[in-house]
């Protein structure tokens, strides 16, 4: 029989986005221990940034529930190491994200990245996003997360996983009863991707910029993150932390060797 979840919610959004309130209710279906330790402010593209340069401040904002002014890796490192360093959370759950982290987003996600340091801790750990449906950010519809992300969860950990992952769930941007199912999926690639940037002038006529991705509206392989979610279904995706390419470094160890250095 397992024992009793305490979940650690956490995210890139802020602490009073949203999403946060999702991640939490799916959470609160789980377990009635939850703990909210957030950014303070939005972090959305830190990615698995730790900081190091400035002090961190943690603010108690309400019972079990805390703003920290760092990264989503700073939070759940402050959560695990010190907030809860007795009795550690038995599983983070990082999001729900405003907008996808499918294919290539997730080297940029501060939401995978929470799930990626909880998962460094040893942590089970997921990352949970919803992608923008037709009215986009301001008409973003949650209801998929809302009403799946429990039953989700709980067959994920029901399976379980080894150490050294994390899962990547995606939410499609349909309405709940939309969704026509979950899939377990590979990452994906975007196949067309730029990034913009683009240059303003404040006031004091002083240019700065903004940088921002253009993407084009293609239909991916269907077996992917990006394919689940166009056909409407949730996607789930086991992460590794290890980045190693194993096929290719047998290929190189095998015509290589040893690497000399001299020439």
């Amino acid at each position: 029989m397992r024992k009793p979840l305490r979940i650690l919610v956490t995210n890139d959004d802020g602490i009073h986005a949203p999403g946060l309130a999702v991640a939490e209710s799916i959470a609160r279906a789980l377990s009635d221990d939850v703990w909210v330790v957030a950014p303070e402010n939005e972090q959305s593209g830190a990615s698995h940034s730790l900081t190091l340069a400035s002090p961190l401040r943690l603010r108690k904002i309400g019972e079990r529930r805390f703003a920290v002014t760092g990264t989503p890796t700073d939070c759940v490192m402050m959560a695990a190491l010190s907030l809860l360093e007795h009795e550690p959370p038995t599983l983070v759950l990082s999001g729900v994200n405003s907008g996808s982290n499918l294919a290539d987003d997730v080297t940029y996600s501060g939401t995978v990245a929470g799930a990626m340091e909880g998962c460094a801790l040893g942590i089970p750990s997921i990352a949970l996003s919803q992608e923008y449906g037709e009215g986009g950010r301001t008409g973003l519809d949650w209801s998929a997360g809302e009403t799946h992300g429990p039953a989700v969860v709980r067959k994920l950990l029901d399976a379980g996983w080894p150490q050294g992952i994390l899962m990547n769930v995606n939410f499609p941007g349909v309405p709940a009863s939309e969704v026509t199912g979950a899939a377990l999926v590979p990452q994906g690639r975007y196949d067309l991707q730029s990034t913009e940037i683009h240059q303003r002038l404040d006031l004091r006529e002083r240019n700065y910029y903004w940088i921002g991705l253009r993407r084009h509206e293609t239909v991916p392989p269907e077996d992917s993150d990006l394919g689940a979610v166009h056909a409407g279904r949730i996607s789930v995706t086991p992460l590794h932390l290890n980045l190693t390419e194993h096929a290719v470094l047998k290929k190189m160890q095998e015509k290589l060797g040893k690497i000399s250095l001299k020439s």
